[in-house]
This record gives structure tokens, sequence and C-alpha cells, in this order.
């Protein structure tokens, strides 16, 4: 292996440690998704006859709320393997 230099040493940390920061957004989506289906369960047990259009606006604010934990995977999978300094 080559010897790596002290700044492609904390480069490479820095990817590393950013590639687990991206990765933590998936937290906040699955939080918020979570909040999503609760409120929309109690909605539902409120307005059964609304059911449809419940679903179908907590369905579109997931698929919101999960885009954000893509595109922080998709982040944190270019921090690790499209790594120059290596």
């Amino acid at each position: 292996m080559d010897n790596l230099t002290l700044a492609q040493s904390i480069a490479i940390a820095g990817s590393a440690i950013g590639a687990g920061i991206a990765v933590a957004t998936g937290i906040g989506a699955g939080v918020g998704q979570g909040f999503a289906a609760g409120k929309a369960a109690e909605a539902v047990a409120n307005q059964p006859e609304a059911k449809s259009d419940i679903i179908s606006t907590m369905l579109l604010g997931q698929a919101v709320a999960e885009s954000s934990a893509v595109y922080g995977l998709v982040v944190a999978i270019i921090l690790l393997f499209v790594n120059p300094w290596i």
C-alpha cells in the first residue's frame, strides 16, 4: 500500500466522518415517517370516510421525507467510494 501523507490521511478520515453524518439523515426521515403514519392512523380513526384522501396525502409526504434519506445515502456512497486521494 502506498504511504499516505498526513494531509491525505486527514482527508480520508474526514470523508469517512462525513459519510457517517450523511447516513444519519435516515434517522430524521424515519422519525418523520413514523410520526406521519401515526397521525394518519389517528385521522382515519376520526374520519373513516376520508381514508383515501388521508392515505394518499400521507404517502406523498413520506415519499418526500424518504428522498432526503436517499440523498444522504448517495452522498455517503460518493464520499466513501469516489475518493480521489487514494
